[in-house]
């Protein structure tokens, strides 16, 4: 297992963003470099320790569905390697595993929510007013049981320690235009439906995940970030799933859950993990990548 790298300051290329987990360098006019590190956010509050190899699983899983999915729709990925880029040995070595190169695009305004599973938020709204972000659902569901139909719910992307915030079909045909926030809805689906009968092949339970997308130079509608990853899910162990419960995760709802016991108002700073839940953690993100990648 390699150090853990909690932020990264490479020297020759100029930084454009540092986000709850990524690093974001500029390459060129056209391509950008984003690094994956270990950093952990919860409740939109990054953690002062890092996961160690959490940013290697994520850029793994992540990597090995965008090629999967790849027939569905465009991705961001660049023919460019770290052999092209204009850095220090050293600098390439903390990057390897952890990077990728990408083409730049016209990040959307929102993120496409796709809902299999009724779990956390969507839960609590459910029992609160019978809805799911403004969906009508029948009467009688269970938590965590599956969803008659999935839903797609959409939410603003919010700023660095800001919170996202869910908004209607109707409002994204606003933000967007009806042409665009419709086939964003269609691709997110197929990708959900598809990932998910996979994924359950292997034992595992996609609840529920979140999309990005960004329009090319061309305008034509592409997949970016990451996608399918335990940062952008919520996996769950087939063997262990059961309705009327909140099911065991291979996600950071571990680390949720422990936060939920401190005294915390979940802004920053975030609280120090001890030991053992840091590499329990680790192990959980190692195992989802075990059993989809194997």
């Amino acid at each position: 297992m390699s150090d853990p790298v909690f932020e990264t300051n490479l020297k020759r290329l100029p930084l454009l963003a540092r986000g709850k987990v990524r690093d974001i360098y500029e390459v060129d006019e056209k391509h950008m470099l984003i690094v994956t590190t270990d950093r952990l956010s919860a409740f939109d509050v990054v953690l002062p320790e890092p996961i160690p190899n959490k940013g290697i699983v994520l850029t793994q899983v992540s990597n090995f569905w965008f090629e999967k999915l790849s027939h569905i729709i465009p991705n961001h990925f660049a023919d460019l390697t770290l052999k092209d880029l204009k850095i220090s040995k050293e600098e390439r070595e903390i990057l390897e595993g952890r990077s990728v190169i990408v083409k730049k695009m016209k990040p959307l305004p929102v993120e496409a929510i796709v809902r299999g599973y009724i779990i956390g938020s969507g839960w609590k709204d459910y029992q609160a007013t019978g809805q799911v972000c403004g969906i009508e659902l029948t009467k009688g569901l269970k938590q965590a049981e599956k969803l008659p139909e999935i839903l797609f719910t959409p939410s603003t992307k919010a700023e660095v320690g800001g919170h996202d915030e869910n908004i209607t079909f109707k409002k994204m045909h606003a933000l967007v235009g009806g042409f665009l926030a419709d086939e964003v809805k269609r691709v997110s689906l197929q990708l959900y439906s598809e990932a998910a009968e996979f994924a359950l092949s292997k034992g595992i339970i996609i609840a529920d995940t979140k999309f990005e997308f960004g329009l090319d130079e061309n305008g034509r509608l592409t997949l970016i970030d990451e996608i399918l990853s335990p940062d952008s899910s919520r996996f769950w162990p087939a063997n262990e799933y059961q309705i009327g419960t909140s099911p065991p995760s291979f996600d950071k709802q571990f680390i949720r859950d422990y936060l939920e016991t401190l005294d915390w108002d979940k802004t920053p700073p975030g609280p120090h993990l001890p030991p053992e839940i840091l590499s329990k953690s680790a192990e959980k993100y190692q195992e989802v990548a075990s059993l989809l990648l194997n």
